[in-house]
């Protein structure tokens, strides 16, 4: 008798069990695709100053701006970006423009593509497809090809290494180098 108690008992919450914990997909899935989706901020005609105790060090324009946040934020920037970076005097010391970048908001890490132009006031430019720009360490960086236009010569190679105002820099496996020739000298 105990024992068919006990079995009735164990088969009634064993149904019971079943029954309670049944879910509805339709809102399994619908709760599912909320968690996945990803809310993203349009900004237009964008001016960003960046300043270190109250001494503007850079200047960001982008004409759209879109500020992903999720779990990892970032900030993409598909119509282009041009960075002005200033002495302490705010004088203009180089700058740096590229059709598309992306921003990884935690690792300040800037990711820049297609088109990526950086020139100084010494006259020297930088030409490559892809320029990373670490905000922590100030420097800029590449594994691409590169082409750097002094007054005097064209270098090329694979691999660059600069700060991030692009006054001292490196260029790493060397590909060649042509002088320019004056073109007011016979």
């Amino acid at each position: 008798m105990i024992a068919t108690r006990c079995t009735a008992l164990l088969l009634s919450m064993g149904l019971l069990m079943a029954t309670a914990c049944q879910n509805n997909m339709s809102e399994v899935e619908a709760l599912t695709a909320k968690k996945t989706e990803v809310q993203v901020e349009t900004s237009r005609t964008v001016e960003i100053t960046f300043s270190d105790s109250a001494i503007v060090k850079a200047k960001l324009y982008t004409p759209v701006m879109l500020h992903y946040l999720s779990a990892d934020p970032y900030v993409e920037m598909k119509e282009g970006v041009k960075v002005n970076f200033y002495t302490p005097e705010i004088v203009i010391e180089s700058r740096l423009s590229a059709n598309y970048a992306i921003r990884y908001e935690s690792r300040r890490m800037v990711e820049l593509r297609n088109n990526v132009v950086v020139t100084n006031s010494k006259g020297e430019r930088l030409d490559t497809e892809q320029l990373n720009w670490d905000e922590n360490k100030k420097l800029l960086y590449s594994d691409k090809f590169v082409k750097i236009t002094t007054p005097d010569k064209v270098i090329y190679g694979e691999g660059f290494e600069s700060n991030q105002n692009f006054t001292k820099y490196k260029i790493f496996k060397i590909k060649g180098m042509v002088a320019v020739k004056d073109e007011l000298q016979p």
